[in-house]
């Protein structure tokens, strides 16, 4: 069969793979290089997560003062024991299958042959429980020295998968690094049109993709150029510092010059829909100091913290010892706030509905918004249950239609 037979093939195929709803974002995606994904991959980095986490945190006092978490009891327990939970439950949200930086250099033949063998594990793994909702691949850049080879491991990867499963994974996406030009876009687009449900991610890590040479912002262009198949945009922390000419010791997920591309990418992208992600805590967990995995561990939690509070709901995992840092930073995240902020909705719902009843000017819809997407964003997350953020006043059928001005208009019988 011909790559685009195959692709057909899939797009006519009726098998449902396991999957969540569009709506979700994943809080993270783990990188690995492609000759080490394995169908159970998941479940063996939940395994190692856990040994970690209990190595250096046995219970949830510890775990708190790792990470240095308020000197609360209930909150302690709670972040403690659901981040237990889901790694048990589902370790790894989204899995990147990377060719590229965490691949290496390697023969035609080798590359060949892992794009075969990855392929053959998704169609494997995405029958057994735990396989990860979300997953890819990071192909290398589409640039002039690598398209070629690029190329190769895409339609090899897709034919293998096609051929074996009969259908793309549902949430599947391909990630594109090094992206300079809205061109490079395009040929990716093209060369995945058979495939229709096949999504794209962006990394934004080069200069060119936050500013052209014209000196207009690259991302809209680049979303243009994708043609609805952008899923989200990645920073890439390293490669973008790098690429500014910052030296190796101050290329961290802090700099400055890291939350001015952050700042380009929510505004370029604001009500277009896509997904926004971190890039990576390079300071690995991995020791025999004890003091050291802790501090690498403490770190990770802060910097996956700090992320959140700029609205960047996502980031990259390295390390199966980052696990329970990313979901602790997560749950504690949004329980710290919880309390305070049901209080404050469930008022400024009941205030703002009085207002418009009684023919006051209410327009601060926006901040109504606010407070209601973050509990969205909890949910989505797992840090609490939509029965849990009905303590805001809301019923879940208005949670879940997730407008501020829906709820205000139902509750005034418009």
């Amino acid at each position: 069969m011909t790559f685009e037979s195959l692709a057909r093939a899939s797009a006519a195929h009726d098998r449902v793979f396991p999957g969540e709803s569009a709506e979700r974002q994943p809080v993270h995606t783990v990188y690995g290089g492609a000759h080490l994904f394995k169908p159970g991959i998941a479940a063996a980095l939940g395994a190692m997560a856990i040994q970690k986490m209990r190595a250096v945190a046995p219970d949830a006092a510890a775990f708190a003062k790792l990470l240095g978490l308020p000197d609360d009891e209930k909150l302690a327990h709670a972040v403690y024991d659901r981040t237990l939970a889901k790694l048990h439950r589902e370790p790894v949200e989204d899995y990147r299958i990377d060719f590229e930086d965490g691949y290496g250099n390697r023969s035609d033949a080798e590359e060949d042959g892992h794009a075969v063998a990855a392929a053959r594990a998704i169609a494997q793994g995405a029958k057994e429980p735990g396989f990860p909702p979300f997953i890819g691949i990071r192909i290398k850049p589409l640039t002039e020295a690598l398209r070629g080879r690029s190329v190769r491991t895409l339609e090899l990867f897709l034919r293998t998968l096609v051929s074996e499963a009969g259908a793309v994974p549902a949430n599947f996406a391909v990630t594109l690094p090094k992206v300079t030009v809205p061109e490079q876009v395009t040929a990716l687009v093209r060369l995945l049109e058979p495939f229709e449900g096949v999504k794209l991610e962006l990394m934004i890590e080069t200069p060119q993709s936050i500013i052209d040479a014209s000196g207009q912002i690259a991302i809209p262009k680049l979303l243009d150029a994708a043609e609805g198949r952008c899923r989200g945009l990645h920073f890439g922390v390293y490669d973008y510092t790098a690429a500014c000419n910052i030296t190796s010791g101050h290329q961290n997920m802090l700099h400055p010059a890291c939350d001015f591309a952050r700042h380009v990418m929510q505004v370029a992208t604001a009500g277009r829909g896509v997904t926004l992600s971190d890039g990576a805590t390079n300071i690995l967990p991995v020791s025999d100091d004890r003091a050291v995995v802790e501090r690498a561990m403490r770190l990770h939690f802060e910097h996956v913290q700090r992320s959140l509070m700029h609205a960047f709901y996502q980031g990259w995992d390295l390390h199966p010892a980052q696990l329970p840092t990313r979901y602790a930073a997560v749950y504690a995240f949004f329980l710290e706030s919880f309390e305070p902020s049901a209080a404050r909705l469930g008022n400024f719902v009941q205030k703002a509905a009085q207002a418009t009843l009684a023919g006051d000017v209410f327009d601060d819809a926006a901040t109504g918004q606010g407070l209601l997407n973050f509990f969205l964003r909890g949910i989505n997350c797992g840090a609490f249950t939509e029965q849990e953020a009905a303590a805001t006043g809301l019923t879940i059928e208005e949670l879940r239609g997730r407008s501020f001005v829906k709820i205000l208009d139902r509750r005034r019988g418009v």
